[in-house]
Formats: structure tokens, C-alpha cells, sequence
């Protein structure tokens, strides 16, 4: 993930927000006229802050404190250059002076806040964010004063809301003609995203709002951006959430008010989920109050169609990419949307709740096809090699959203109820990801990643391992079996299906699927285990140029 742009058109507390949520290592860099200033994460949570406005080191802040006096500074500080500035200075006042741990963490967290506010005034200027899974814990040079790091890390949402809050406040008091506290400069302007007002829209009505589409499959996004131009919206189609994140905000800074329309699966920010959808959302759902949003889908997910039901948006089943080369189907498919997206910008309540809707059973209705007629075995075929081309040419992508984990799980919703991703590292089988796993306190995420078993156990996953072969079978659960039909919600299957994913003839991965809750059988998975054979060489190809890229950076 990178993010590069102008404090303008997004201010501190949505990148805040955004890193957050994605869980990334690095550094954000702010300039703002002749202003420095940087903030440091591990893992999504601010652990330094540095700006050229507020030099002052942790030794002056102790002393005006009356933690330390100045000789046990000039001793520490000696002791600091002796090592060689390898130890913090608060690590070194600890470890020697006596000094309490929880003084010396309350008043870094106390100054990383206070340098974090500050650079909540600078409206203008750019930022840039560079991760990176190596960050120093003390600055190569002696010449930095600022010696403020901690350990846990500061909540950047919890930094987002007070930033915001003091801004505001600042500002209001700015407008009243109060007095203006001197690090908060005239001319601010109110970035917080949950302070944007519509109100602007009444006074200058338009036919059609804009309509911001995000989806990470491609050929889906265009068809339905291009379908959406042709009934009159003005479409910004986007395949990212940071992305869209930023238009939404830039558009309603320029006094426009989106309807957003959302793909419930796609990958999270931080790569490490298919329910990216989810997490939008929610964020918009937490900072643009009033904006319209309709969440669509291409396959069940219980639990996340539960919370987007919960928050109260709209929901639509969309075409499949199989599905795409049906003009009518997908003409009618326009028809659902277009109502949807006027109910939710006219305030009218969402149309029933369908949880077993299908949309394709609905188009084979609407266009007048008896269920009872035999479909020929050849145009299925045909459409799964088209799907299966369609597929391997966006695995070969490099631009690829998600990776070959969420391409894997998207074309096995083309044959299954429910599939799984697992991964095998040092001989060991670990749940990465799924879809259709839902029901319980415990979201089908956690249930999954909670699965490890060694490989070498007796399981069902032993013949697909041994042949390298993607297999289609009854099963007759072992133990190890039974902890995992367990894990996954109970029931035993009908027929279940398992692809070994095979890179140089090495097992790395596995998906398995199946039908559940229905007791019916797996059709022709073909193409599937085509499919699999290629993206266990790109999934291999991906983690080798990501150790290539982090050795590169150190």
C-alpha cells in the first residue's frame, strides 16, 4: 500500500484512519511550506511522531516534569554517546537511573500526541507514506532531540477523533472571535470527515448525484460503470478503498454529494482478507453520514450481509462475470440497480431483506426460462472455459487487487456454496481465507484462521498432497477431519472438493470447498483445478517478490 498526495484533498485524519486499518509498517512524511513532520507505525498503531514546529526533547520534558534534574540528564546523555546512540534515552534513564517505566512511556504517549495535534493544523501542503517492515528504533544521528518511541503504539483512530475534535474547536472558537491558541494558524479549515455536511444540496439540485463505483474485478467494474453512464450518472470507478476514500472526500469538499456504490468481497487494505467491503463501509458508514450507498455482491457472505443489513444499506446481487456476455440478464440487472440507488438517494426504506436471493434464477424468471427444460452439458462447458480464460489472463495481471488468494476464492464461488484457502509453511497447514463460512459469535474469518494442523497428520488432505491432483470425493472423516467440519460450523458434506496449489512440484497451499449447508453434489470443477495449477505458480511468484522487494529496502 502507498499513499501520495495532497493535505488538501485529504487531511490527516483519514490517512490516519487508512493505515490504520491497513496494519502497515512505515512512515508518513508531511511538508507543508517550509513545515517538516513525520509519523512512524508498527502495525497499523503510531509509535513516534516528529515535527520541525515542536523540538523538544524528552530530558527538558522530565525535567519541567521534576522527573530528573539536569546532572542526571548530562549523565544519561553521556551514556547515550558512549553507546554510540544505540539505546533511546528513555530506554537508558530506566535501565540506570531508577527512573519509573510508566512515567517515562505516560509522558512519550503525552508528547506523541501533542506532535500528532499540531499537524492537524496544516491543511496544505503533501504527505507521502512509505512502508516498510524495518523501522529504526533510534535515529542513526545524534542531532535528532526528539527521543520519543513507544512500545504499544497509539490508536491512530483514537489520534483521527481528538485531532479532529480540538480542530473543530479551535476553528469554532476562531469564528467567534475567541481567542485562537498559537499552534492552530487562522485560516484552518475543518478536514474531519464525520463534520462534512450536505446541506449545500438542495440549493443546487442536479438529475443525477455522482456515483463512485468500487470493485476490484475489473471487466465487472467497467461493465457496470459503462451501464450506469448510459442512465445518466457521472461514474468514478475505482478498484481501491484508499482510492475511494479520497474521492468521496474530495468530492464532497467541492460541495458534491456520491452515492457509493460498494463490492462486498474484495481485499482488505492490508491484503489480509476478502471482506473489503466490509471494512469501507464501516469507515464510511463512521464519517460520511449522509452520503447514499448501496452494497452489492456476486456470491453469499452471511455474516458480512448481516452487518451491512445491521447499518441499514441497501444490498443487490450482482452478475457474475459468466454472466456479463447475457445482454438481457444484465440489462435487468441494471434495472435492480438503478432502483436501489434511487431509493437510497431519495431516504426510501431498502426493499425486503432477501437473504436466498439469486440473481440468476431471478433473470432466468424475468426472461421467461422453465426451470424444467434440460440445460445442454456444452454451453456450461463453454462458459467455464470463458470464465477460465477470463480468469487466468487477470491471474497474469501484475496490477492484480488482492492477489491469487482472492482470484482463487472468486472463481471456486463459480462451482461451491463455501470454500477455503490454506496455506503450507514448514510442513504446517494454516486457513488464510474464505467465503460462504458464516453463523456463531466467531466470524468465518477468525473460525478459519484458527485452523493449523501439521501436514504429515492423516487427514483429507493426505492424497491431494501425495499426487499433487485436485480431488472430488465422499468423505469418511478422521479425526483431524472431524475437527475441521468442526471448526467450519458442523455437518459433513455430501461431496467436497480439494486443489492442491503446486509450485515446483511443492504442495504450498490447498483450496477446499464444498456445498454446505445444501446436501447436493459438486458439479464439474474442470476448469477449477486448471485454474488452481496456475495460481499456485503465481502465489509462489508473489511471496518471492515480496522477500526480494523487503531485502531490497534493507
Amino acid at each position: 500500500m502507498s499513499l501520495v498526495g495532497n493535505l488538501a484533498d485529504l487531511g490527516l485524519g483519514e490517512i490516519l484512519q487508512i493505515v490504520s486499518l491497513s496494519r502497515k509498517t512505515g512512515i508518513l512524511s508531511l511538508h507543508s511550506g517550509d513545515r517538516e513532520g513525520s509519523v512512524v507505525f508498527r502495525q497499523g498503531l503510531v509509535v513516534r511522531a516528529a515535527s520541525s514546529t515542536f523540538q523538544q526533547s524528552l530530558g527538558k520534558v522530565l525535567i519541567q516534569k521534576g522527573v530528573i534534574d539536569l546532572a542526571v540528564l548530562r549523565k544519561a546523555l553521556a551514556l547515550q554517546q558512549e553507546d554510540g546512540f544505540r539505546e533511546r534515552l528513555g530506554v537508558i534513564l530506566i535501565k540506570n537511573f531508577g527512573i519509573s517505566h510508566e512515567i517515562v512511556e505516560e509522558v512519550v504517549r503525552e508528547q506523541i500526541e501533542n506532535v500528532v495535534f499540531t499537524l492537524f493544523t496544516w491543511i496544505e501542503g503533501s504527505f507521502e507514506f512509505v512502508a516498510s517492515e524495518h523501522i529504526e528504533t533510534v535515529d542513526g544521528t545524534r542531532l535528532d532531540p526528539l527521543q520519543f518511541m513507544l512500545d504499544q503504539g497509539l490508536n491512530p483512530q483514537f489520534l483521527a477523533m481528538e485531532g479532529s475534535r480540538l480542530l473543530n474547536e479551535n476553528n469554532l472558537a476562531a469564528e467567534t472571535g475567541s481567542a485562537v491558541r498559537e499552534c492552530v494558524s487562522g485560516d484552518g479549515v475543518d478536514f474531519d470527515l464525520g463534520s462534512v455536511r450536505h446541506s449545500s444540496a438542495s440549493s443546487m439540485p442536479a438529475p443525477k448525484m455522482p456515483l463512485i463505483i468500487i470493485d476490484d474485478d475489473g471487466p465487472t467494474l467497467q461493465a457496470i460503470a459503462d451501464g450506469m453512464r448510459q442512465q445518466g450518472y457521472d461514474v468514478h470507478a475505482m478498484t481501491r478503498s484508499e482510492d475511494t476514500l479520497i474521492k468521496v472526500d474530495a468530492l464532497c469538499r467541492g460541495g458534491e454529494h456520491p452515492t457509493v456504490l460498494v463490492d462486498l468481497i474484495m481485499p482488505k487494505m492490508d491484503g489480509s482478507g476478502v471482506l473489503g467491503g466490509v471494512e469501507l463501509l464501516e469507515l464510511l458508514h463512521a464519517n460520511f453520514k449522509n452520503i447514499p450507498i448501496v452494497v452489492m455482491t456476486d456470491y453469499h457472505h452471511a455474516d458480512a450481509e448481516i452487518r451491512v443489513r445491521d447499518m441499514g444499506y441497501a444490498f443487490i446481487m450482482k452478475p457474475r462475470r459468466v454472466e456479463l456476455g447475457d445482454s438481457t440478464g444484465f440489462q435487468n440487472f441494471l434495472g435492480l440497480l438503478c432502483d436501489e440507488v434511487q431509493r437510497s438517494e431519495t431516504g426510501e426504506e431498502m426493499t425486503e431483506w432477501q437473504e436466498h436471493f439469486n440473481l440468476g434464477d431471478e433473470m432466468r424468471i424475468e426472461m421467461g426460462v422453465d426451470d424444467e427444460v434440460p440445460i445442454s452439458e456444452e454451453p456450461e462447458s463453454n462458459s467455464g472455459l470463458s470464465l477460465l480464460r477470463g480468469m487466468l489472463e487477470e491471474l497474469n495481471n501484475p496490477e492484480l487487487q488482492g492477489g491469487p488468494l482472492l482470484l482463487a476464492l472468486r472463481f471456486a464461488s463459480e462451482f461451491l456454496n463455501r470454500a477455503i484457502v490454506f496455506t503450507v509453511h514448514d510442513k504446517v497447514v494454516s486457513g488464510a481465507g474464505q467465503f460462504g463460512i458464516s453463523g456463531g459469535k466467531v466470524s468465518g474469518d477468525e473460525k478459519v484462521r484458527a485452523i493449523h494442523f501439521p501436514l504429515e497428520v492423516d487427514s483429507m488432505f493426505h492424497d491431494p498432497s501425495r499426487t499433487c491432483h485436485a480431488v472430488t470425493f465422499m468423505p469418511h472423516p478422521t479425526p483431524l477431519d472431524n475437527y475441521i467440519f468442526e471448526q467450519l460450523g458442523g455437518g459433513i458434506p455430501e461431496e467436497a472438493f480439494i486443489g492442491p496449489l503446486v509450485s515446483q512440484s511443492r504442495v504450498i497451499g490447498f483450496l477446499y470447498g464444498d456445498n454446505l449447508p445444501e446436501k447436493q453434489a459438486i458439479g464439474d470443477t474442470e476448469s477449477l483445478s486448471i485454474f488452481l495449477s496456475q495460481a499456485g505458480i503465481a502465489m509462489e511468484k508473489n511471496m518471492l517478490e515480496k522477500q526480494l522487494h523487503e531485502r531490497s529496502n534493507t
